[in-house]
Protein backbone atom coordinates (compact mmCIF):
# COMPACT_ATOMS: atom_id res chain seq x y z
CA UNK A 1 0.00 0.00 0.00
CA UNK A 2 1.54 3.47 -0.88
CA UNK A 3 2.70 5.77 2.16
CA UNK A 4 0.43 4.30 4.67
CA UNK A 5 -0.09 6.46 7.22
CA UNK A 6 -2.07 5.44 10.47
CA UNK A 7 -5.11 6.92 12.20
CA UNK A 8 -6.51 6.18 15.57
CA UNK A 9 -9.97 6.70 16.99
CA UNK A 10 -11.23 6.72 20.73
CA UNK A 11 -13.04 3.72 21.18
CA UNK A 12 -16.13 5.01 21.95
CA UNK A 13 -17.87 8.46 20.32
CA UNK A 14 -19.05 11.23 22.83
CA UNK A 15 -22.49 11.72 22.87
CA UNK A 16 -24.05 14.68 20.89
CA UNK A 17 -27.16 15.48 22.15
CA UNK A 18 -30.49 12.87 22.22
CA UNK A 19 -29.66 11.16 18.59
CA UNK A 20 -27.13 9.14 17.18
CA UNK A 21 -24.65 10.58 14.66
CA UNK A 22 -24.73 8.50 11.79
CA UNK A 23 -21.61 9.58 9.46
CA UNK A 24 -21.36 9.02 5.56
CA UNK A 25 -17.12 8.08 4.95
CA UNK A 26 -15.28 7.42 1.78
CA UNK A 27 -13.34 8.70 -1.01
CA UNK A 28 -14.81 11.81 -3.30
CA UNK A 29 -17.33 11.09 -6.15
CA UNK A 30 -18.38 7.79 -4.36
CA UNK A 31 -21.82 9.51 -3.88
CA UNK A 32 -21.78 10.17 -0.66
CA UNK A 33 -24.01 13.78 -0.69
CA UNK A 34 -26.52 11.77 -3.11
CA UNK A 35 -26.74 9.57 -0.30
CA UNK A 36 -27.17 11.77 2.42
CA UNK A 37 -29.95 13.81 0.39
CA UNK A 38 -31.98 10.31 -0.29
CA UNK A 39 -31.61 9.71 3.28
CA UNK A 40 -32.84 13.66 4.74
CA UNK A 41 -35.34 13.90 1.85
CA UNK A 42 -34.47 16.92 0.70
CA UNK A 43 -31.39 18.98 -1.59
CA UNK A 44 -29.64 19.73 2.12
CA UNK A 45 -26.00 18.97 0.44
CA UNK A 46 -24.39 20.22 -2.70
CA UNK A 47 -23.94 17.54 -5.60
CA UNK A 48 -21.65 17.96 -8.51
CA UNK A 49 -20.18 15.18 -10.84
CA UNK A 50 -16.85 16.04 -9.65
CA UNK A 51 -14.43 15.32 -6.75
CA UNK A 52 -14.04 17.74 -4.00
CA UNK A 53 -17.31 19.42 -4.03
CA UNK A 54 -18.32 18.71 -0.25
CA UNK A 55 -15.53 19.96 2.22
CA UNK A 56 -16.97 20.48 5.62
CA UNK A 57 -18.84 18.79 7.84
CA UNK A 58 -22.70 18.85 7.20
CA UNK A 59 -25.57 17.54 9.47
CA UNK A 60 -29.26 17.40 9.00
CA UNK A 61 -32.14 15.78 11.93
CA UNK A 62 -34.07 12.76 10.01
CA UNK A 63 -35.96 10.12 10.63
CA UNK A 64 -35.13 6.56 9.85
CA UNK A 65 -38.27 4.19 10.73
CA UNK A 66 -39.19 6.11 13.06
CA UNK A 67 -35.99 6.62 14.81
CA UNK A 68 -34.77 10.46 15.25
CA UNK A 69 -30.88 9.80 14.14
CA UNK A 70 -28.24 12.97 12.81
CA UNK A 71 -27.09 12.49 9.75
CA UNK A 72 -23.13 14.03 8.95
CA UNK A 73 -21.83 14.12 5.72
CA UNK A 74 -18.33 14.80 5.15
CA UNK A 75 -16.14 15.48 2.32
CA UNK A 76 -14.20 12.76 0.21
CA UNK A 77 -11.55 10.94 2.81
CA UNK A 78 -7.89 9.98 1.75
CA UNK A 79 -6.11 7.55 3.87
CA UNK A 80 -3.04 9.21 2.08
CA UNK A 81 -4.22 12.84 1.17
CA UNK A 82 -2.30 14.74 -1.64
CA UNK A 83 -1.87 18.92 -0.95
CA UNK A 84 -3.28 20.84 1.74
CA UNK A 85 -7.05 20.63 0.74
CA UNK A 86 -7.12 16.88 0.79
CA UNK A 87 -5.18 16.88 3.98
CA UNK A 88 -7.60 19.47 5.45
CA UNK A 89 -10.71 17.81 4.58
CA UNK A 90 -9.16 14.60 6.06
CA UNK A 91 -8.34 16.13 8.48
CA UNK A 92 -11.92 17.30 9.14
CA UNK A 93 -14.01 13.48 8.53
CA UNK A 94 -11.37 12.32 11.25
CA UNK A 95 -12.85 14.37 13.46
CA UNK A 96 -16.23 13.84 12.35
CA UNK A 97 -15.36 10.50 12.99
CA UNK A 98 -15.00 10.92 16.78
CA UNK A 99 -18.59 12.09 17.04
CA UNK A 100 -19.92 9.25 15.18
CA UNK A 101 -21.96 6.17 16.56
CA UNK A 102 -22.54 4.48 13.51
CA UNK A 103 -20.41 4.56 9.54
CA UNK A 104 -21.71 4.62 6.48
CA UNK A 105 -18.72 3.49 4.35
CA UNK A 106 -19.63 4.07 0.83
CA UNK A 107 -17.65 2.86 -1.86
CA UNK A 108 -18.26 3.25 -6.06
CA UNK A 109 -19.86 -0.26 -6.89
CA UNK A 110 -18.54 0.24 -10.90
CA UNK A 111 -14.72 0.04 -10.05
CA UNK A 112 -12.51 -1.95 -7.56
CA UNK A 113 -11.52 -1.14 -4.16
CA UNK A 114 -8.41 1.15 -3.90
CA UNK A 115 -5.68 0.75 -1.67
CA UNK A 116 -7.06 3.82 0.23
CA UNK A 117 -10.49 2.23 0.70
CA UNK A 118 -8.93 -0.86 2.43
CA UNK A 119 -6.81 1.50 4.60
CA UNK A 120 -9.90 3.14 5.86
CA UNK A 121 -11.36 -0.62 6.38
CA UNK A 122 -8.60 -1.42 8.66
CA UNK A 123 -8.79 2.66 10.60
CA UNK A 124 -12.65 1.68 11.38
CA UNK A 125 -11.73 -1.72 12.65
CA UNK A 126 -9.21 0.04 15.21
CA UNK A 127 -11.96 2.61 15.81
CA UNK A 128 -14.29 0.17 17.05
CA UNK A 129 -17.43 2.47 15.52
CA UNK A 130 -19.99 -0.08 14.34
CA UNK A 131 -19.90 -0.15 10.35
CA UNK A 132 -21.94 -0.84 7.01
CA UNK A 133 -20.45 -1.25 3.72
CA UNK A 134 -22.37 0.76 1.05
CA UNK A 135 -21.78 -0.39 -2.41
CA UNK A 136 -23.24 2.62 -4.04
CA UNK A 137 -24.00 3.01 -8.57
CA UNK A 138 -25.19 -0.30 -8.53
CA UNK A 139 -28.42 0.27 -10.82
CA UNK A 140 -29.12 -2.53 -12.40
CA UNK A 141 -28.73 -6.09 -12.12
CA UNK A 142 -25.92 -6.21 -14.76
CA UNK A 143 -23.71 -3.91 -12.15
CA UNK A 144 -24.88 -5.96 -9.18
CA UNK A 145 -23.01 -8.97 -10.65
CA UNK A 146 -20.15 -6.63 -11.37
CA UNK A 147 -19.85 -4.80 -7.75
CA UNK A 148 -19.02 -8.11 -5.58
CA UNK A 149 -15.03 -6.82 -6.24
CA UNK A 150 -16.02 -4.11 -2.89
CA UNK A 151 -17.00 -7.51 -0.73
CA UNK A 152 -13.26 -8.13 -1.13
CA UNK A 153 -13.20 -5.19 1.93
CA UNK A 154 -14.30 -7.90 4.28
CA UNK A 155 -16.36 -5.34 5.71
CA UNK A 156 -19.82 -6.61 7.66
CA UNK A 157 -22.71 -6.01 6.63
CA UNK A 158 -22.79 -4.70 3.46
CA UNK A 159 -25.44 -3.95 1.02
CA UNK A 160 -25.87 -2.34 -2.73
CA UNK A 161 -27.95 0.40 -2.99
CA UNK A 162 -28.31 3.17 -6.09
CA UNK A 163 -28.72 6.12 -4.01
CA UNK A 164 -29.64 8.10 -7.22
CA UNK A 165 -32.48 6.23 -7.58
CA UNK A 166 -33.50 4.48 -4.45
CA UNK A 167 -32.51 1.04 -4.90
CA UNK A 168 -31.86 -0.91 -1.76
CA UNK A 169 -32.41 1.97 0.68
CA UNK A 170 -34.74 0.06 2.69
CA UNK A 171 -32.62 -2.95 3.17
CA UNK A 172 -29.70 -0.24 4.52
CA UNK A 173 -32.39 1.79 6.74
CA UNK A 174 -32.88 -1.56 8.03
CA UNK A 175 -29.45 -2.52 8.42
CA UNK A 176 -29.11 0.62 10.31
CA UNK A 177 -31.71 0.61 12.72
CA UNK A 178 -30.38 -2.66 13.82
CA UNK A 179 -27.55 -1.19 14.84
CA UNK A 180 -28.09 1.96 16.57
CA UNK A 181 -27.44 2.09 20.67
CA UNK A 182 -30.36 1.85 22.37
CA UNK A 183 -32.33 5.40 22.30
CA UNK A 184 -32.37 6.60 26.06
CA UNK A 185 -35.12 6.81 28.46
CA UNK A 186 -37.17 9.99 28.41
CA UNK A 187 -36.65 12.74 31.13
CA UNK A 188 -38.72 15.19 31.85
CA UNK A 189 -35.60 17.47 30.43
CA UNK A 190 -34.85 15.65 27.47
CA UNK A 191 -34.44 17.65 24.37
CA UNK A 192 -37.32 18.00 22.61
CA UNK A 193 -38.58 20.04 19.38
CA UNK A 194 -39.98 23.02 21.68
CA UNK A 195 -36.13 22.77 23.77
CA UNK A 196 -34.36 22.56 20.40
CA UNK A 197 -36.23 25.83 18.94
CA UNK A 198 -35.20 27.84 22.05
CA UNK A 199 -31.55 27.46 21.34
CA UNK A 200 -30.44 30.55 18.81
CA UNK A 201 -29.60 29.74 15.77
CA UNK A 202 -26.36 32.20 14.87
CA UNK A 203 -25.97 32.49 10.38
CA UNK A 204 -22.79 33.52 9.60
CA UNK A 205 -22.74 35.47 6.34
CA UNK A 206 -20.28 37.09 4.36
CA UNK A 207 -17.97 37.86 1.39
CA UNK A 208 -15.80 35.24 0.61
CA UNK A 209 -12.88 35.46 2.57
CA UNK A 210 -14.20 37.31 5.15
CA UNK A 211 -13.07 35.24 8.16
CA UNK A 212 -16.40 33.48 8.69
CA UNK A 213 -14.93 29.94 9.28
CA UNK A 214 -11.94 31.10 11.37
CA UNK A 215 -14.61 32.53 13.38
CA UNK A 216 -16.30 29.57 14.15
CA UNK A 217 -13.40 27.94 14.68
CA UNK A 218 -12.23 30.51 17.07
CA UNK A 219 -15.68 30.43 19.16
CA UNK A 220 -15.78 26.79 19.04
CA UNK A 221 -11.95 26.44 20.22
CA UNK A 222 -11.17 24.03 17.85
CA UNK A 223 -10.64 23.86 13.71
CA UNK A 224 -13.87 22.54 13.01
CA UNK A 225 -14.25 23.69 9.69
CA UNK A 226 -11.43 23.79 6.72
CA UNK A 227 -10.36 27.02 6.47
CA UNK A 228 -7.40 28.19 3.97
CA UNK A 229 -5.88 31.54 2.43
CA UNK A 230 -8.39 31.45 -0.49
CA UNK A 231 -11.92 32.79 -1.50
CA UNK A 232 -14.51 30.01 -1.74
CA UNK A 233 -13.39 27.46 0.45
CA UNK A 234 -16.69 26.59 2.11
CA UNK A 235 -19.60 25.36 0.34
CA UNK A 236 -21.82 23.89 2.32
CA UNK A 237 -23.55 25.64 4.89
CA UNK A 238 -22.00 23.54 7.92
CA UNK A 239 -24.51 23.53 11.75
CA UNK A 240 -22.00 23.45 14.54
CA UNK A 241 -23.55 23.35 18.02
CA UNK A 242 -21.62 25.51 20.76
CA UNK A 243 -21.31 26.29 24.38
CA UNK A 244 -20.45 29.70 26.13
CA UNK A 245 -21.01 29.67 29.42
CA UNK A 246 -24.54 28.93 30.48
CA UNK A 247 -25.99 29.03 26.88
CA UNK A 248 -26.02 27.19 23.58
CA UNK A 249 -25.78 28.19 19.94
CA UNK A 250 -26.58 26.39 16.37
CA UNK A 251 -23.24 28.20 14.08
CA UNK A 252 -24.28 28.08 10.70
CA UNK A 253 -21.00 28.51 8.48
CA UNK A 254 -21.69 29.31 4.26
CA UNK A 255 -20.13 30.13 1.63
CA UNK A 256 -18.70 33.70 0.85
CA UNK A 257 -21.45 35.63 -1.26
CA UNK A 258 -19.55 36.77 -4.35
CA UNK A 259 -21.25 38.72 -7.04
CA UNK A 260 -22.81 37.19 -10.14
CA UNK A 261 -20.15 37.59 -12.72
CA UNK A 262 -17.00 36.48 -10.21
CA UNK A 263 -19.28 32.99 -9.76
CA UNK A 264 -16.97 29.71 -11.33
CA UNK A 265 -19.28 28.78 -14.54
CA UNK A 266 -19.08 24.94 -13.13
CA UNK A 267 -21.73 25.73 -10.86
CA UNK A 268 -21.05 25.14 -7.20
CA UNK A 269 -20.40 28.88 -6.18
CA UNK A 270 -24.13 29.06 -7.43
CA UNK A 271 -25.44 26.57 -5.53
CA UNK A 272 -23.45 27.62 -2.10
CA UNK A 273 -25.16 31.10 -2.15
CA UNK A 274 -28.82 29.51 -2.78
CA UNK A 275 -27.06 27.37 0.42
CA UNK A 276 -26.11 30.93 1.97
CA UNK A 277 -29.67 32.43 1.39
CA UNK A 278 -31.43 29.30 2.91
CA UNK A 279 -29.36 29.34 5.98
CA UNK A 280 -30.61 32.91 6.75
CA UNK A 281 -34.00 31.63 6.29
CA UNK A 282 -33.18 29.02 8.98
CA UNK A 283 -31.56 31.29 11.44
CA UNK A 284 -32.52 33.68 14.33
CA UNK A 285 -29.38 36.54 14.21
CA UNK A 286 -27.40 37.05 11.45
CA UNK A 287 -23.98 37.86 11.66
CA UNK A 288 -22.61 39.76 8.94
CA UNK A 289 -18.97 39.44 8.34
CA UNK A 290 -16.90 42.41 6.97
CA UNK A 291 -12.65 42.10 6.28
CA UNK A 292 -12.06 45.76 8.19
CA UNK A 293 -8.81 45.60 6.25
CA UNK A 294 -10.39 45.61 3.02
CA UNK A 295 -12.84 47.82 3.75
CA UNK A 296 -16.69 47.95 3.50
CA UNK A 297 -18.40 48.01 0.56
CA UNK A 298 -21.87 48.25 -1.81
CA UNK A 299 -22.06 44.19 -1.42
CA UNK A 300 -22.08 44.19 2.13
CA UNK A 301 -24.71 46.31 1.74
CA UNK A 302 -26.59 43.64 -0.42
CA UNK A 303 -25.77 40.83 1.76
CA UNK A 304 -27.43 42.76 4.89
CA UNK A 305 -30.32 44.00 2.78
CA UNK A 306 -30.48 40.18 2.29
CA UNK A 307 -30.97 39.14 5.86
CA UNK A 308 -32.97 42.51 6.65
CA UNK A 309 -35.42 41.14 3.61
CA UNK A 310 -36.10 37.67 5.58
CA UNK A 311 -36.70 39.42 8.64
CA UNK A 312 -33.43 38.48 10.56
CA UNK A 313 -31.76 39.80 13.50
CA UNK A 314 -28.52 41.33 12.25
CA UNK A 315 -25.39 41.75 14.33
CA UNK A 316 -22.42 44.00 11.88
CA UNK A 317 -19.08 42.03 12.53
CA UNK A 318 -15.50 44.13 11.64
CA UNK A 319 -13.11 41.62 11.49
CA UNK A 320 -9.23 41.90 11.62
CA UNK A 321 -9.94 45.39 13.32
CA UNK A 322 -6.63 44.37 15.07
CA UNK A 323 -4.90 45.13 11.66
CA UNK A 324 -6.63 48.02 11.01
CA UNK A 325 -7.00 49.79 14.14
CA UNK A 326 -3.06 50.17 14.08
CA UNK A 327 -3.92 53.38 11.52
CA UNK A 328 -5.58 56.01 12.64
CA UNK A 329 -6.58 57.58 9.42
CA UNK A 330 -7.66 53.89 7.89
CA UNK A 331 -10.16 53.89 10.89
CA UNK A 332 -11.85 56.89 10.92
CA UNK A 333 -12.52 56.69 7.12
CA UNK A 334 -13.60 53.26 7.60
CA UNK A 335 -16.10 54.16 10.35
CA UNK A 336 -16.97 56.91 8.41
CA UNK A 337 -18.23 54.36 5.58
CA UNK A 338 -19.47 51.64 7.70
CA UNK A 339 -21.81 54.57 9.16
CA UNK A 340 -22.30 55.94 5.21
CA UNK A 341 -23.25 52.14 3.79
CA UNK A 342 -25.11 50.58 6.54
CA UNK A 343 -27.33 54.02 7.12
CA UNK A 344 -30.64 51.82 5.94
CA UNK A 345 -30.35 49.72 9.19
CA UNK A 346 -29.09 52.07 12.04
CA UNK A 347 -31.04 49.61 14.36
CA UNK A 348 -28.12 46.71 14.04
CA UNK A 349 -25.08 46.78 16.02
CA UNK A 350 -21.42 46.95 14.67
CA UNK A 351 -18.70 44.97 16.74
CA UNK A 352 -14.99 45.12 16.09
CA UNK A 353 -13.37 42.12 16.61
CA UNK A 354 -10.63 39.55 15.41
CA UNK A 355 -11.21 36.38 14.26
CA UNK A 356 -7.52 35.81 14.52
CA UNK A 357 -6.68 36.67 18.25
CA UNK A 358 -10.76 36.45 19.76
CA UNK A 359 -10.82 39.50 20.51
CA UNK A 360 -14.06 41.53 20.70
CA UNK A 361 -16.03 38.09 20.55
CA UNK A 362 -17.09 38.15 23.77
CA UNK A 363 -19.06 41.61 22.95
CA UNK A 364 -20.05 40.18 19.70
CA UNK A 365 -21.68 36.79 21.27
CA UNK A 366 -22.91 39.75 23.26
CA UNK A 367 -24.54 41.83 20.74
CA UNK A 368 -26.21 38.28 19.46
CA UNK A 369 -27.78 37.40 23.10
CA UNK A 370 -28.96 41.16 22.89
CA UNK A 371 -30.13 40.89 19.45
CA UNK A 372 -32.01 37.32 20.02
CA UNK A 373 -33.93 38.78 22.97
CA UNK A 374 -35.24 41.97 20.86
CA UNK A 375 -35.92 39.88 18.18
CA UNK A 376 -38.17 37.29 20.58
CA UNK A 377 -39.18 40.95 22.44
CA UNK A 378 -43.32 41.00 23.08
CA UNK A 379 -44.37 44.09 24.64
CA UNK A 380 -47.58 44.12 27.06
CA UNK A 381 -50.47 44.67 25.78
CA UNK A 382 -51.21 47.52 28.30
CA UNK A 383 -47.80 49.32 27.29
CA UNK A 384 -48.58 48.99 23.77
CA UNK A 385 -51.83 50.14 24.27
CA UNK A 386 -50.62 53.66 26.07
CA UNK A 387 -47.74 53.82 23.50
CA UNK A 388 -50.40 53.71 20.71
CA UNK A 389 -53.13 56.35 22.20
CA UNK A 390 -50.13 58.57 22.45
CA UNK A 391 -49.37 58.46 19.05
CA UNK A 392 -53.07 58.86 18.36
CA UNK A 393 -53.52 62.05 20.11
CA UNK A 394 -50.34 64.14 19.79
CA UNK A 395 -48.96 62.88 15.89
CA UNK A 396 -52.71 61.69 14.15
CA UNK A 397 -52.04 60.52 10.48
CA UNK A 398 -52.69 63.27 7.33
CA UNK A 399 -55.10 63.52 5.13
CA UNK A 400 -54.62 61.64 1.78
CA UNK A 401 -56.56 62.18 -1.16
CA UNK A 402 -59.30 64.21 0.56
CA UNK A 403 -60.07 61.01 3.33
CA UNK A 404 -59.42 61.24 6.75
CA UNK A 405 -57.42 58.39 7.96
CA UNK A 406 -57.99 56.91 11.55
CA UNK A 407 -55.84 54.86 13.66
CA UNK A 408 -58.15 52.82 15.58
CA UNK A 409 -55.74 50.35 17.93
CA UNK A 410 -52.85 47.87 17.81
CA UNK A 411 -51.83 44.26 18.54
CA UNK A 412 -48.66 42.74 18.49
CA UNK A 413 -49.21 39.46 16.32
CA UNK A 414 -45.93 37.50 16.75
CA UNK A 415 -42.36 37.09 17.57
CA UNK A 416 -39.34 36.81 15.39
CA UNK A 417 -39.39 39.36 14.29
CA UNK A 418 -41.60 41.32 16.40
CA UNK A 419 -44.79 41.93 14.34
CA UNK A 420 -47.39 44.56 14.82
CA UNK A 421 -50.64 44.90 13.32
CA UNK A 422 -52.04 48.54 13.08
CA UNK A 423 -55.89 48.52 12.43
CA UNK A 424 -56.84 51.44 10.49
CA UNK A 425 -59.95 52.49 8.18
CA UNK A 426 -57.83 53.32 5.06
CA UNK A 427 -54.83 51.33 4.95
CA UNK A 428 -54.16 51.69 1.53
CA UNK A 429 -53.83 55.61 2.37
CA UNK A 430 -51.59 55.65 5.09
CA UNK A 431 -47.82 56.81 4.00
CA UNK A 432 -44.93 54.40 4.53
CA UNK A 433 -43.22 57.56 6.60
CA UNK A 434 -46.03 57.20 8.67
CA UNK A 435 -45.51 53.83 9.26
CA UNK A 436 -41.23 54.05 9.79
CA UNK A 437 -42.97 56.83 12.55
CA UNK A 438 -44.78 53.63 14.05
CA UNK A 439 -41.22 51.88 14.40
CA UNK A 440 -39.16 54.52 15.59
CA UNK A 441 -41.66 54.80 18.21
CA UNK A 442 -42.02 51.81 19.18
CA UNK A 443 -37.94 51.46 19.13
CA UNK A 444 -37.60 54.47 21.51
CA UNK A 445 -40.11 52.80 23.88
CA UNK A 446 -39.01 49.30 24.32
CA UNK A 447 -36.16 48.80 22.21
CA UNK A 448 -35.50 46.84 19.69
CA UNK A 449 -32.08 46.62 19.18
CA UNK A 450 -30.73 44.30 16.68
CA UNK A 451 -33.99 42.99 15.72
CA UNK A 452 -36.25 44.38 12.67
CA UNK A 453 -39.41 45.24 13.00
CA UNK A 454 -42.87 44.77 10.95
CA UNK A 455 -45.73 46.71 10.95
CA UNK A 456 -48.85 45.51 9.27
CA UNK A 457 -51.44 47.51 8.40
CA UNK A 458 -55.34 45.77 8.30
CA UNK A 459 -58.41 47.77 7.58
CA UNK A 460 -61.32 47.86 9.59
CA UNK A 461 -64.80 49.96 10.84
CA UNK A 462 -64.34 51.93 14.10
CA UNK A 463 -65.56 50.56 16.57
CA UNK A 464 -69.47 51.42 17.61
CA UNK A 465 -69.91 52.28 21.15
CA UNK A 466 -73.17 52.06 22.76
Amino acid sequence: MRGSRKHDLPAVPPRIGQRPIIAILGRPNVGKSTLFNRMVGRRASIVEDRPGVTRDRLYANTEIEGRPVTLMDMGGFEAVPNGLMEEGVSRQCLAGLEQAHLVLFVVDGRVPPTNGDHETVQLLRRSGRPSILVINKVDGNQLASEAGDAFSLGLEPAVMVSALHGRGMADLEDLIVERLPEPPKKRKDDEDEEAQEQICRVSIIGRPNAGKSSLVNKLLGEDRLLTLDEPGTTRDPVDTLVSRGSKQYVLIDTAGIRRKRSMEKLGAEKLAVVGALTSIERSHVVVVLIDAQQGVAEQDAKILGLAVEKHRAVVVGLNKWDIVRRDEDQKAHLKERVREILSFIPWARIVQISALTGSGLDKLMGAVDDAYEQFNQRVPTGELNRLFEDIIDHHPPAMRKGKSVRLYYATQASVRPPTFVVYTNHPDLLHFSYVRYIQNRLREAFGFEGTPLRVLLRGKKKRETT
